[in-house]
């Protein structure tokens, strides 16, 4: 496999830091790799049709670049350095800076060596997930792993973040549904709540034809995806609607969106999030924030980096001593790493949370 990172013309960016990133990308990723920049717009299309590998493909400023999104064949992902919207129809990710290249790569090459499904769980271009069924054939319905991903609630992160967990959930012998939901900074808060719950009911009508064991849920959010998991588990207790969750994983969490208003967390992101403070927008931290929905009768794993935000870790500690003391059923797994070594699959707290979710679904 060979991936080329397509640089339309005029795109702002050193062009030694664009070679770079990618080579490092690519080593990591273990494939081969190129920078190829185009003269124009006509230049970047015929490239783009002369290539069945995965290609990155950065359009620039150029409204005759930029028309290419979305007309190009679906095996191109599309990253804009700048935050711009979204195109219908195309896979465009947007507003990451340079870092986000990296991240563009990996969903490149994600997709290529092991293709998603991807499908529709409501109108709008937000409401899908990618699913995964496990690589391996199985003679019994598999367990399911739904995928929240973090990011602060904000529409510039998606859904690729969690792309090598997917993966490495199929290999384990999990059907993985990676769920991407309707950010609040361009949708609002309740939308985004709304929409997650949707993904998990969507589940019963993915069971229809595929061989998915609905008793054995697990919904592991990251970052900001660790509220919206632990808030989606303790919605679906008692409803007939949706299915319910096993177990719930929080992978370095948001855990108490109160404190984290009150200290800046994210350089405000929960104040933008849910529309407020908690004194201007009480019913939302009353229903999203896991301090206050103590106890959530869903068994719940809590998974923290200690080089990870000490917000973020003093946050986790508090919780797990606050869910005990309400009678949950909750596991604490503290373990050196960062922000992103709870997502990373090869990463020994990776391995150590698999280890006990194995446990707890019984496998």
């Amino acid at each position: 496999m060979r991936l080329t990172v397509l640089v339309g013309p005029g795109l702002v960016a050193d062009a030694a830091l664009l070679a770079s990133l990618t080579a490092a990308t690519c080593a990591e990723l273990d494939v081969a790799g190129r920078v190829v920049t185009a003269g124009s717009a006509d230049e970047m299309r015929s490239l783009l049709a002369a290539t069945d590998q995965p290609v990155v493909a950065l359009p620039g400023p150029t409204p005759a670049a930029r028309a290419l999104i979305g007309a190009q064949p679906s095996g191109v992902v599309w990253y804009d350095l700048t935050v711009e919207p979204p195109v219908p129809g195309a896979v465009h990710l947007a507003g990451r800076g340079l870092w986000g290249l990296a991240w563009a790569v990996r969903h490149a090459v994600h997709r290529h060596r092991t293709p998603a499904t991807r499908i529709a769980y409501g109108p709008e271009p937000d409401q899908w997930g990618d699913l995964r069924l496990p690589s391996a054939p199985h003679t019994e319905a598999a367990p399911v792993a739904v995928l929240l991903h973090g990011g602060f609630w904000r529409s510039i992160w998606g859904a690729d973040l969690m792309d090598a967990l997917a993966v490495d959930l199929a290999r384990r012998g999990y059907a993985c549904w990676n769920l991407e939901y309707r950010r609040p900074d361009r949708h609002g808060w309740d939308a985004t709540t709304r929409d997650v719950e949707a993904g998990l009911v969507a589940l019963r009508e993915l069971a229809r034809d595929r061989p998915l064991d609905l008793d054995r849920i697990v919904v592991l959010g990251h970052s900001a995806g660790g509220q919206l998991a632990l808030r989606a588990a303790a919605d679906l207790v008692g409803r007939t609607s949706g299915p319910r969750v096993a177990l719930a994983v929080s992978l370095a969490g948001v855990l108490d969106l109160t404190e984290g208003e009150r200290r800046y967390l994210g350089d405000g992101a929960v104040a933008a999030a849910l529309g407020g403070s908690p004194v201007t927008a009480p019913r939302r931290y009353a229903e999203s924030d896991p301090m206050r929905r103590l106890p959530t009768r869903v068994p719940t794993l809590l998974v923290q980096g200690t080089e990870d935000s000490l917000d973020l870790v003093d946050a986790n500690r508090r919780y797990a001593v606050a869910a005990a003391d309400a009678g949950d059923d909750v596991r604490y797994l503290e373990q050196p790493g960062d922000h992103f070594a709870v997502i990373d699959p090869a990463s020994a707290v990776w391995h150590d949370t698999m280890t006990a979710v194995d446990a707890r679904l019984g496998r």
